[in-house]
């Protein structure tokens, strides 16, 4: 089967965010955890590759990304969608910028959109300014990120040092327009040399507008839920027929809760969950800089079977900034991803086979330790959170990988409670 859509996800988080959103029309979605080494084998229609290029080098992000798109064009994709975080973390160097002018030279794109918004996670764009809720960006939590903090919420100024051709805006009343009048905006600025666009959208009907009109761009950028009106779109087109999901395989019992994100969202999420009285194991950086995981993996063998654990690193910013100024930034998130993914390895083999992950660093490294390279997407906890299935060390295991903002409060008991259902 010759893929259609060819995505590209900057981490683990958010390739299982977009992977979700696009299962929800029926069609077949693969995901890939990292480049795969092999040629392409059983391609799906949509195909997302995982990486894990956040906040890596820039040289290595855009290396990564042009490796990920040259597979995806084996697969026999023509159209591509480079997918980044609705709050558009990123630094003044990369790597949203330096990527997509990659993908667009190899992929033939003379002009590109940026279309971060995701209305129903709070998310929107109105006059090139990212709104968290009806917070500005940059005086939302996500000014405090521990890794790409974002105190600018004008995107066109956080998008211009990372490119090298023009930044330009089509605005909330272009798309308000429709297909048509954002189309022409396009051309216009094409026609000016502007080769990258924010594009407003404050509602789902915004996304399908811009879906539309750049439905047949080579590549198109932003968060997941621009690209959720794409395949309604290409079924119309009869470029994709309609498919049923893939059956969900049989996941033996045992749940284990990670938690490396610092997001507020997720401190709210740890707190309501230890309110349940469920067993839970603080990581602290400095003790694992000292002691190692051993600690946390003796506590967990610990505990019984039919407990669901939660281990978490999860911490508010001035506790984060303060590790950071006593391990360095780095050093202190490699110290958590590191134990995370040991954790992970020594719950899975103590019989363990459901796994929720919040965090995008973490959803990685523990991906990466259960050598999980490809999964299959089931039902959505919340709007970009999906259950997935994979194989590990010859069992069927389900996973959610969370980006640490996405869900509700009750998020991981809502987690495992669906996949009990």
């Amino acid at each position: 089967m010759t893929t259609v859509l060819g995505a590209i996800a900057d981490d683990f988080t958010g390739a299982t965010d977009l992977a979700g959103l696009l299962a929800r029309s029926g069609v077949r979605v693969s995901l890939r955890m990292g480049v795969p080494d092999g040629p392409p084998e059983d391609p799906a229609p949509f195909e997302v590759i995982a990486l894990k290029i956040r906040t890596a080098q820039v040289d290595h992000a855009v290396a990564e990304a042009r490796a990920a798109l040259d597979w995806l064009q084996r697969a026999g994709a023509e159209r591509f969608f480079w997918k980044y975080c609705s709050t558009f973390d990123s630094t003044p160097e990369g790597n949203i910028g330096p990527v997509a002018e990659a993908l667009m030279h190899d992929s033939g794109a003379d002009q590109t959109i940026y279309c971060p918004a995701f209305p129903e996670n709070g998310r929107s764009i109105y006059m090139g300014n990212l709104f968290v809720g009806e917070q500005p960006l940059g005086e939302s939590p996500m000014k405090d990120h521990p890794l790409t903090p974002m105190r600018d919420s004008n995107l066109m100024r956080l998008l211009a040092p990372q490119v090298t051709q023009a930044v330009g805006l089509a605005n909330r009343l272009t798309v308000a327009g429709g297909v048509k009048t954002l189309t022409a905006r396009l051309d216009a600025l094409r026609a000016e040399g502007v080769a990258h666009v924010v594009v407003d959208a404050v509602a789902n009907e915004d996304l399908h507008v811009i879906a539309e009109a750049c439905r047949d761009m080579p590549l198109m950028t932003g968060g997941s839920a621009v690209a959720m009106p794409l395949p309604g779109l290409w079924q119309a087109d009869g470029l994709l027929a309609q498919a049923g999901a893939p059956s969900r395989p049989q996941v033996g019992p045992g749940a284990v809760i990670l938690s490396g994100s610092c997001s507020a969202m997720t401190n709210a999420q740890v707190a309501a969950y230890r309110e349940t009285g469920a067993p839970a194991f603080r990581l602290d950086p400095q003790d694992l800089d000292e002691r190692g995981v051993t600690p946390a993996i003796d506590w967990l063998s610990g505990l019984s079977a039919e407990a669901a654990p939660l281990i978490y690193a999860t911490a508010d910013p001035a506790s984060v900034r303060a590790t950071q100024e006593s391990l360095g930034a780095a050093r202190a998130g490699e110290i958590v991803e590191e134990a995370l993914a040991a954790c992970a390895l020594a719950a899975r083999d103590m019989g363990r086979r459901r796994f929720v992950i919040a965090g995008g660093e973490s959803s990685g490294a523990v991906t990466q330790a259960l050598g999980v390279s490809r999964l299959d997407i089931g039902r959505e906890i919340a709007p970009g959170v999906p259950w997935c299935f994979a194989e590990s060390g010859g069992d069927s295991i389900a996973l959610t990988l969370k980006s640490g903002n996405f869900g509700a409060e009750s998020f991981f008991t809502d987690a495992l409670d669906m996949l009990d259902q």
